[in-house]
């Protein structure tokens, strides 16, 4: 059983000019949304962790989440609103966003969801802003550390800086995680941001010595170098593909790995300390090769276990 914690959301899409203004596709979304769907299209099992509203937008929330198979019975439902995400995508369809979040559902989770997780869980993934505001914070920093001796934890920082734009802050929660988590992805571009000009070896050598068994920079287009075991990292080769926007791909990514070490009876603790630079470059290629079907869809359409062989 995975969890998954953090946000959910709507992304809004510009879909055209009207007669009278701007029309707009809202779509079911935030990061670690995403990466509960992924991982309940690859036939993993898996539940969401999250705030709720019990508005039109949450309900809407809701029945996709029980239509994709994920679980709902550590979701906290709340009168708040839902979190709102504009999109907009430059010529090569990467994704900027500007957020309307204060107050919402998905920033008001308290520590009694400590009180929700299942028995059976296995791995818990965190990940993008819900790590860095408050009281969201606080709850899911409370849950790594009381399971992190026992879980795999994954996380994946997801910078925005629109939502908290103290960058010391995400910095700081990537340092506090990286004692308690075992499998870290964190993209070449939040890198930039937080850590302009240091070396992305001296970056996982500084965390693995913390605790994290691997390191996963992805490159987007370039593809992913992953610091394991002993060297100077593991290159994966991008995916050709072609690409109409890149929204969801880093979260495709981090579903896919999950489910290929799960497949692989390879979701430990210590097992991920252990593994070889060949088997991580399997792991590696099957997250590749799923997050490019997410490139080659609009929004964060993410590929099924049929789709992949």
């Amino acid at each position: 059983m995975f969890v998954v914690c953090g946000e959910a959301l709507f992304d809004v899409f510009a879909a055209g000019d009207t007669p009278t203004g701007m029309a707009l596709d809202a779509r079911i979304g935030g990061s670690p949304f995403n990466v509960a769907l992924g991982l309940a299209r690859l036939q993993q099992p898996v539940s969401f962790l999250g705030g709720v509203s019990r508005g039109f937008l949450g309900e809407r929330l809701m029945a996709a989440l029980r239509a994709e198979g994920i679980g709902t019975g550590c979701v906290q439902l709340t009168d708040a609103p839902t979190t709102l995400s504009l999109v907009g995508l430059d010529a090569q369809g990467v994704p900027s966003y500007s957020f309307y979040g204060d107050g919402c559902a998905d920033r008001l989770v308290t520590e009694n969801a400590l009180d929700s997780l299942p028995a059976e869980t296995r791995a818990i993934h965190f990940g993008s802003y819900a790590m860095v505001v408050e009281p969201v914070a606080s709850a899911q920093r409370a849950i790594a550390e009381r399971e992190h001796h026992r879980c795999v934890v994954a996380y994946d920082p997801n910078v925005r800086a629109n939502v908290e734009p103290d960058l010391a802050r995400w910095r700081d929660t990537l340092d506090w995680m990286s004692a308690r988590t075992h499998l870290l992805k964190v993209s070449d571009e939040d890198l930039q941001r937080l850590y302009p000009g240091v070396p992305h070896a001296e970056l996982a050598d500084r965390w693995r010595a913390a605790g994290v068994a691997a390191v996963v920079v992805t490159h987007g287009g370039e593809g992913a170098r992953a610091y394991v075991g002993t060297g100077a990292g593991l290159a994966i080769a991008p995916v050709k593909t072609t690409v109409v926007d890149t929204v969801g791909a880093g979260d495709t990514f981090q579903a896919a790995m999950l489910t290929a070490l799960a497949e692989r009876d390879a979701l430990s603790p210590d097992a991920l300390h252990m593994l070889p630079h060949e088997f991580w470059a399997e792991v590696l290629g099957f997250a590749a090769r799923a997050a490019a079907i997410t490139c080659g869809r609009r929004g964060a359409d993410l590929p099924r276990r049929s789709e992949l062989p």
